[in-house]
């Protein structure tokens, strides 16, 4: 399925009404005005595709002719786009339940889950030096600095639930310092929340937002490095309905982007026993056993799921899955094999010590990874969005189908989602998949 990609055009007020139909804003370049922006270029569009349900499942889904589509309330996001970040140029791709970015090493595989993790880091309210450490190696190779030596990148998402679609996209000067200087929140084809960089000398951009009370827009400073979306619920009063409609978008973006595990298992850091702790699992899953040790005994059943999925993925017999306490403060994970027999984890292979801590992973949820889960939802209108950067790394065909079948199950639940880079999708066969398949 071709994926269109993000194209210029002029900016609306945000004073400006709804257009016909439920076209989406552009996303807010950089140009060389005063407001620190870099010119948008055209570029061929990323391919992207879509796996079809099956027709027995397309018409199980299908509504009666009296039945209106149900609208998902859980906000997620469902389209990401690189405008003008790294190798990648106007580029939009679909975000579904499982996701999987597959492509050649240097088709920007990975950069598209970092550009994904950037933007739910702002959503959570991180500084932008804490979450772009490196922003000059973020631009486009090859992009001009404007008269002012200013240059930068672009990224946005769409997020869906209650609101409809609600669309954010961001404009970040990386030289000669590091910079927002752009941001529009849109929904409905209606500007919600505008920035713009007004002022270099100031480390502030003017903001615009949706009022619709006695005056159409509100107008205020907001600091230039953080995500102003972010801290629209601190600064709108919600007293007109306008204000009400920007709150709920910024809170569905926000929520939609909050709720994000990047996962990377590090074999070599799983093999040793580990000191108790939170019993949140670290984003190296490193803690594993820690891990293993609180959730055994929280919830026998998704225990019981687990090693059943070990089973599958693990070579030889498995009978259980211990944490077992050791007299110095730390707790160790062992393969139960039955017959009084078992297997610690260092005895383990590399593909078998990551595929174990990704079923975790699958199997888990926000109370039991280290994820910035907002706490004044309730877990039934949340999700979380599982990041697998090389996620068939080490894994043997068997293990990672498993692994995706997992993925699928959890994903209709509506709990889990899963965006993945891989090399190569042809094993991936669930309907239920989306691949995006990405070209040097």
């Amino acid at each position: 399925m071709a994926v269109p990609s993000a194209s210029p055009a002029s900016r609306p007020s945000p004073a400006a009404r709804s257009a016909p139909g439920d076209t989406p804003a552009p996303s807010p370049a950089p140009s060389p005005s005063s407001e620190g922006r870099v010119p948008s270029e055209t570029v061929p569009r990323a391919r992207s595709g879509r796996r079809e349900a099956s027709p027995a499942a397309a018409s199980a889904a299908r509504p009666g002719p009296a039945t209106a589509p149900r609208r998902d309330p859980r906000p997620r996001v469902t389209e990401l786009r690189l405008s003008a970040f790294a190798r990648h140029r106007g580029a939009a791709f679909p975000v579904g339940q499982v996701t999987l970015f597959a492509g050649p090493s240097g088709s920007g595989k990975s950069t598209a889950l970092a550009a994904y993790e950037a933007l739910a880091r702002l959503g959570g309210g991180a500084a932008l030096a804490e979450v772009f450490p490196d922003p000059s190696a973020l631009v486009p190779e090859g992009a001009r600095p404007d008269t002012q030596r200013r240059r930068g990148f672009r990224i946005g998402c769409t997020a869906e639930g209650t609101e409809g679609p609600v669309r954010l996209d961001l404009a970040v000067q990386a030289e000669p310092e590091l910079r927002i200087v752009g941001e529009r929140l849109t929904a409905g084809g209606l500007v919600l929340l505008e920035t713009a960089l007004r002022d270099p000398s100031r480390p502030a951009v003017q903001a615009a937002w949706h009022t619709a009370g006695s005056a159409p827009v509100t107008r205020a400073p907001l600091p230039d490095d953080r995500l102003g979306t972010a801290l629209l619920p601190l600064r709108v009063a919600g007293k007109t309905d306008g204000q009400r409609r920007v709150l709920a978008a910024a809170e569905q973006m926000v929520v939609a982007l909050r709720s994000v595990f990047p996962c990377d298992p590090r074999p070599d850091g799983m093999r040793a026993p580990v000191r108790t702790g939170s019993g949140r699992l670290l984003r190296g899953c490193d803690n594993l056993a820690d891990v293993l040790w609180r959730t055994r005994t929280e919830c026998g059943r998704r225990h019981g799921l687990l090693v059943d999925a070990v089973r599958t993925g693990c070579a030889g017999p498995v009978v259980d899955l211990l944490a077992e306490p050791l007299g110095d403060g730390t707790v160790r994970a062992l393969l139960d094999r039955g017959d009084g027999r078992r297997t610690e984890l260092d005895r383990l292979g590399d593909g078998e010590l990551r595929y174990l801590a990704l079923a975790l992973v699958l199997f888990t949820g926000p109370g039991v990874l280290a994820v910035d889960a907002p706490g004044e939802v309730p877990d039934a209108m949340r999700g979380l969005t599982v990041l697998a950067d090389g996620f068939d790394r080490g894994l043997d065909p068997a293990q990672r189908a498993e692994l995706l079948r997992t993925a699928v199950q959890m994903g209709e639940r509506g709990h889990i989602r899963l965006v993945g880079a891989v090399s190569d999708a042809s094993w991936a066969g669930a309907a239920a998949i989306t691949v995006v398949h990405l070209d040097t």
